[in-house]
């Protein structure tokens, strides 16, 4: 059964919030391990449904799970989504089982519909700007999360005046907007994969260029009605259904009919003007004002820049200690279910996510909301991929590391030693391909089912674990290796490539992957052997290399710098391996198809702007085209992630 709204084909699910809960909560690829079957939490808690009202009397749909027989006042956490509470059969939360690590100790949970979806009343607005402090009257996620707080202590029995909030994604995004001016009741948050700047690295944009198949599906799930909807595909391959699409304007004309505001804001700004600097947490976030745990996963397909950006914004200004840092080796949400103890095709040995939320995330909020036990973690407790163990470090990045750089060289070498002198070619040795609008390189295997498929498991949530050998012989995918690693290289901060093009066009992408090349035997786990793991990644739109405010041409034919940040990593290549570098100009359809001539506005381009370039990379000592990365020396090893129990610290004036 399909419904048409404003011109707009979807397929809607009463229940399609589960795949919202699937991608914001993680139940992904990786919770689709054997799990034991959830409880009956009917017989652990009392439910409540109230209309919660705002100050402007806008009232907010929530449910209140307070467990029975309590016989001291408990805590509160509350958990603010877009996405629907989900109520099963018996009418109660499936969110419940988030927390299944967290009940026993014993808290009055309270999960709420957020202002225009589902159940609450008012207008949803995608990512609601923070209002004018001047205006009285002015309202936005703060003031609706200040006022749920306000009530919640007010009204709902044996709560002991506590508030703890946390949410994942969109939720992990409203958890920031609370603790920007906190309810004095508020006491511990966690920020888990917020996003923090839609045009330079979260869901919507990457340094500029567009992410279309997520910016696309996304939009039109959350702003078609109250509830989540999908859109109806006409084909099982979307790389093919975009590419049929052609110009973006071509989505607006033929399906939006500017009936998606999200879509519309894409249309009319596409540079980073202030309508996407008023939402990026550099003009908003000053200062944590409470504890905050800031949780991100390596392998996020969504939102990996935001979290380790707040922290890296909080950590400048942070006097009384309260900015903290996880991250795992989890895509979007990935810590929040299941054991953790893989991803895709790849084993970690250990279940990490369990790890995560047994002996951080549960002694967290138990040690600021109930003085139980000591601080769970140091600065920053990170996951070290490669060498598959738990470290702790004092700062992130680490301040002993070291940059090294890994010089791209003649025919397809990778070195930390850098070109030599060549006078008889006169500094222009370089690499070329032809990229082809008409022919973009796909970011995933194909067939590249839909973002949130409705019938399968889908692959978006394990993409960035893909096998990278599926593009190894594609003409306009250029690589470098080096030779067998003699000895561990222990990447731990920073990544950004250092880039000398040329192209025939007037704008282009630049696609950067640094790869883990795994040994052609690997006996433990033969499937594998050969494997290319992508490490670190990034698309950086080359119109913006001076400004994202003011996008400029690039001039043909004229080697150039451009700078991409790969952001950072904490990962062991392991002797025997090798390490990779590819470097391309498309990546279809996570990203839109660069016309690769200038125009002022990609979304209103004409098919006729879209045209062949040839690229070249250049690896002379004059252009010395490389990825710097943070190594740490051997003699500087992070200290193994502490338990709970062994984690010593005081609860402090938490009053």
């Amino acid at each position: 059964m399909h419904s048409r709204t404003a011109g707009l084909c979807f397929s809607p699910r009463m229940y399609f919030a589960a795949i919202a809960l699937a991608l914001l909560l993680a139940v992904t690829a990786t919770a689709q391990e054997k799990t034991d079957p959830a409880p009956d939490y009917s017989k652990l808690f009392d439910k409540i449904e109230v209309m919660i009202p705002a100050r402007d009397g806008v009232k907010l749909h929530t449910e209140i799970y307070s467990p029975k027989n309590i016989a001291t006042p408990l805590p509160i956490v509350l958990e603010r989504t877009p996405y629907g509470l989900n109520d099963d059969k018996a009418g109660y939360s499936k969110k419940l089982v988030r927390y299944d690590e967290m009940i026993p100790e014993g808290y009055i949970f309270v999960f709420q519909d957020i202002r225009g979806r589902y159940g609450s009343e008012g207008q949803f607005v995608m990512q609601r700007p923070v209002r004018d402090p001047k205006d009285p009257k002015a309202i936005d996620e703060g003031t609706d999360t200040y006022d749920t707080i306000d009530w919640l202590v007010k009204n709902v029995p044996h709560n002991n005046g506590r508030v703890g909030l946390l949410g994942i994604s969109y939720g992990g995004w409203l958890t920031v907007m609370g603790m920007l001016d906190p309810h004095p009741a508020l006491k511990a948050t966690s920020e888990q994969a917020s996003p923090a700047d839609m045009f330079l690295g979260d869901d919507f944009h990457h340094n500029g260029a567009f992410r279309l198949s997520y910016g696309f599906e996304y939009s039109t799930m959350m702003e078609t009605d109250k509830t989540n909807f999908s859109f109806a595909f006409d084909r099982f391959d979307t790389y093919e259904w975009y590419l049929l699409l052609g110009p973006l304007s071509n989505a607006d004309a033929k399906y939006t009919h500017g009936s998606i505001p999200t879509w519309t804001n894409f249309v009319t700004h596409p540079n980073y003007d202030k309508f996407w600097q008023s939402q990026a947490m550099p003009y908003i976030l000053t200062k944590p004002k409470v504890p905050n745990l800031n949780v991100a996963g390596w392998w996020d397909q969504e939102d990996f820049y935001g979290p380790m950006k707040i922290y890296e914004i909080l950590e400048k200004n942070d006097p009384d200690h309260l900015n903290y840092l996880v991250a795992g080796p989890w895509n979007h949400g990935g810590w929040a279910r299941g054991k953790g103890n893989s991803l895709g095709a790849i084993p970690f040995g250990n279940d990490t996510a369990l790890y995560f939320r047994q002996k951080i995330e549960a002694p967290w909020f138990a040690f600021w909301l109930k003085g139980k036990g000591t601080l769970p973690v140091k600065e920053a407790t990170l996951y070290q991929t490669g060498s598959e163990t738990w470290s702790s470090f004092d700062a992130w990045p680490p301040r002993e590391a070291q940059t090294r750089n890994l010089y791209f060289r003649e025919d397809g070498k990778l070195s930390f030693d850098p070109p030599p002198q060549n006078k008889s070619r006169k500094d222009d040795a370089f690499d070329s391909y032809v990229s082809d609008p008409a022919h973009p390189v796909p970011y995933r295997h194909r067939p590249i089912d839909m973002t949130y498929p409705e019938d399968h498991p889908g692959s978006w949530y394990t993409w960035l674990v893909e096998d990278q050998r599926f593009v190894d012989n594609r003409p306009d995918v250029l690589t470098w290796e080096t030779d067998t690693l003699t000895d561990d290289v222990t990447l731990a901060g920073q990544v950004t490539a250092k880039l000398f093009a040329s192209t025939t066009g007037s704008d282009a992408d630049w696609i950067v992957k640094l790869i883990d090349v795994y040994p052609e035997k690997m006996p433990d786990h033969w499937k594998l052997s050969g494997y290319e793991l992508m490490v670190a990644d990034e698309v950086f739109r080359g119109r913006f290399r001076n400004s994202f405010e003011k996008p400029e041409p690039i001039k043909p034919n004229t080697v150039t710098p451009f700078t991409v940040d790969l952001h950072s990593a904490n990962h062991v290549f392991k002797k025997g391996h090798r390490i990779m570098v590819q470097v391309q100009s498309t990546w279809f359809p996570l990203i839109d198809r660069n016309p690769q001539k200038y125009v002022p506005n990609i979304f209103e381009a004409k098919e006729s702007d879209f045209q062949s370039a040839t690229q070249r990379i250049y690896r002379s000592q004059k252009y010395p085209s490389r990825v710097a990365i943070s190594v740490l020396p051997a003699n500087a090893t992070p200290s193994a992630a502490a338990s709970p129990d062994s984690t010593s610290a005081t609860l402090g004036d938490s009053n």
